[in-house]
């Protein structure tokens, strides 16, 4: 991919990720999207000329005096800009701004309004303080000019006046300074819970198995959620303002630096493209490195996290030299990619600050001459250095922010690739669900029809050609030697796998229930813990205890009496207790249908008689995954599977477990 090419492709990233906050995606085109911002900026223009007129007649009406000491010759300015085609310009692209927005006013809902009314505000400060700037210039060149012809009353005048341009600079620049982060944090509230709800719908979470570093496509999306919407707002915000502010700064002093000399303009131009050509071209390998480093920075991370949370097993196993090893490695993945990003910013500060240097001495070079020519007074040298330096500042934006920007344009393919992906499993996954619903339609029975089951990513056949009907009140239980796909089969009934062939019927998904081997333990209250994924709120405390005590935890009633009580569940509590307390929550949730895989492995044989015995008084359907003998009892047929694709299905009663199951 060439360099335009990569540049077009950026950008389409950048609209996809940044347009959805201000305008819908789905029924608007970027041209629209950038209509609307020229027209932003028409309505700002126009307001900063209106609020400045009204400044200048109210002055001129209440205090003459001081309009006329504190703005010297703005009046005259005022005057001009209406009195030329300029003024009426300005009002005809204002009108069609407000014009344009209130032809889409329609797509502006659900609160898209105030991110452009805070654009808005925040470009109108940039632009009175872009005013305040050219302001001070002047000012600049007249005490110059006042101090080399030692006018001591006008000197004191002119001091006077840019103290009046600080005192009014100061608060614009605070309220600036609070706008733009405030806007990223409306930004980045919305962002992130657009792609967290994204990511937690049709088991996007699921299918991205983010865990798996052998497929690096999408890596680590806690981070991605987290710390990349931050970066990406907040710099997206601060770019999109500096860029606005340096063209405004360019259009102003370009203008102020042309009347003193052309030659000079020219000069500046031509080096400011030159630099700015130079950069570019010697930064592009900092835009991969920047990448690489997110990712692996992130890996490190999630291996302390995987060392925490697992800090007891590992403890068992005596395991910390074989954790430290592979969190050394992590670490010295990010500081091998580390050492490489800081020579490329080290070559690219070189290039940074040689430009700068070297720009110092353009003004003198061309004023220099034509000043000992008296063809200019002194103070054209002060005004001229400002007038360049902040024309200079604003075309070689790119040159001093290169690695902010390679940094940024990683961040950028990070998160519209997180976001690309998720929305692609979120319409096979919400296709797929449908076809299921149509399928699944009123069913009361659990059926699968001439089914082959292959793993996604996968080519090997754990079952073939199965047809089973698990109707109401019927209870299989699922055998077979190790890795011959009974946790799979259970993957394909509950819905998390597609069959290869065949189909599969389910009841509604409010009537089937999913029990693993390790209970799932959130991040929450005992009450929480036991109502997951129901409204806490739906039960009773005396209803909870009951079923606690059903499930034989009421020692764990007595320990905790409050139910809204947090502790760390997964460490508190052994896995046979985790295990009877899904019991409990399955009890409460009281599906028609569960799919239970080694859901008792850890209890002794009684207590899981008990367990299954309240699953038969309830009068649930289950499809066990199983290797004690003492299972069969409970169930009506057993189906064994071979790993091979071949499979036997016969009553319980008839079954013989053996060494090999």
């Amino acid at each position: 991919m060439n360099p335009l090419q990569a540049f077009r492709s950026q950008l389409g990233k950048l609209r996809r990720l940044a347009q959805p906050y201000f305008l819908p995606v789905e029924d608007t085109s970027g041209w629209q999207f950038l209509l609307l911002i020229v027209a932003l900026l028409a309505v700002v223009v126009g307001s900063t000329l209106l609020l400045l007129t009204g400044v200048v007649a109210a002055t001129g009406a209440l205090i003459p005096d001081l309009q006329a000491r504190f703005l010297p010759g703005v009046p005259q300015q005022v005057a001009a800009i209406w009195g030329s085609p300029a003024g009426t310009v300005v009002m005809v692209l204002f009108v069609a701004g407000l014009i344009g927005f209130g032809a889409l006013r329609s797509k502006l809902r659900q609160g898209r309004w105030l991110p452009w009314l805070l654009m808005g505000v925040i470009t109108l400060l940039i632009l009175v303080i872009n005013g305040i700037n050219v302001g001070i210039s002047y000012i600049a060149r007249n005490v110059d000019n006042t101090l080399v012809a030692y006018k001591a009353d006008e000197f004191w005048q002119v001091v006077a006046i840019y103290a009046f341009c600080l005192v009014l600079a100061l608060p614009i620049r605070a309220l600036q300074s609070y706008l733009i982060p405030k806007l990223g944090l409306l930004w980045r509230e919305w962002l992130s819970g657009r792609l967290l709800n994204r990511y937690l719908q049709n088991r996007a979470y699921y299918v991205l198995n983010p865990n798996d570093e052998a497929a690096e496509e999408i890596d680590n999306p806690d981070q991605r959620i987290a710390q990349d919407t931050a970066s990406f707002t907040g710099t997206s915000l601060s770019v999109t303002v500096e860029i606005v502010s340096a063209l405004l700064t360019f259009l102003s002093f370009i203008v102020v630096l042309w009347t003193i000399s052309v030659k000079l303009a020219l000069w500046l131009l031509v080096y400011s493209v030159g630099g700015t050509a130079v950069i570019v071209f010697a930064s592009r390998k900092l835009v991969a490195l920047n990448y690489d480093q997110l990712r692996l920075e992130a890996d490190f991370r999630y291996g302390l996290v995987h060392i925490r949370d697992n800090a007891e097993s590992i403890a068992f196993y005596r395991g910390e030299q074989q954790e430290s090893r592979e969190a050394v490695r992590r670490l010295d993945g990010a500081i091998r990619n580390y050492d490489k990003l800081i020579v490329w910013e080290a070559l690219i500060s070189v290039i940074q600050r040689s430009y700068d240097y070297f720009s110092r001495f353009l003004p003198w070079l061309v004023i220099a001459p034509i000043y000992f020519a008296k063809e200019v007074d002194f103070g054209v040298f002060g005004q001229a250095s400002i007038a360049f330096s902040q024309v200079l500042f604003s075309v070689s934006y790119i040159v001093n922010n290169i690695d902010r920007l390679a940094a940024f344009s990683a961040s950028i393919s990070r998160l519209e690739g997180f976001q690309g992906k998720v929305e692609a499993i979120n319409r096979s996954e919400a296709q797929r669900d449908l076809l299921a619903e149509d399928a699944a339609g009123s069913s009361t029975a659990l059926l699968v029809r001439h089914v082959d089951l292959v793993p996604p990513g996968s080519d090997r056949r754990l079952i073939h050609d199965l047809s089973l009907e698990v109707g109401s009140n019927q209870r299989v239980l699922v055998v077979g030697p190790s890795g011959c796909g009974k946790t799979s089969f259970l993957r394909l009934v509950s819905g998390l796998w597609p069959p290869a062939a065949g189909e599969v019927e389910r009841p509604p998904l409010s009537d089937l229930l999913f029990i693993p081997q390790k209970p799932y333990m959130i991040l929450g209250s005992l009450r929480e813990q036991l109502c997951y994924p129901q409204d806490p709120q739906r039960f009773s405390d005396e209803h909870l205890r009951s079923v606690l005590e059903e499930v034989r935890l009421g020692a764990l009633v007595q320990r905790y009496p409050d139910f809204n009580i947090k502790q760390d569940w997964p460490r508190l509590l052994s896995l046979g207790e985790q295990q009877r307390l899904a019991f409990a929550r399955l009890l409460l949730n009281s599906p028609r249908f569960v799919v239970l895989d080694e859901a008792t492995s850890a209890l002794d044989v009684a207590t899981e008689q008990h367990l299954y015995d309240l699953l038969t008084q309830r009068e649930m359907a289950f499809v066990s995954v199983g290797h004690r003998p003492t299972l069969r009892s409970f169930h009506n047929l057993v189906l064994e599977l071979d790993g091979q694709g071949g499979w036997k299905l016969m009553p319980a009663a008839s079954y013989t477990f053996n060494s090999g199951v």
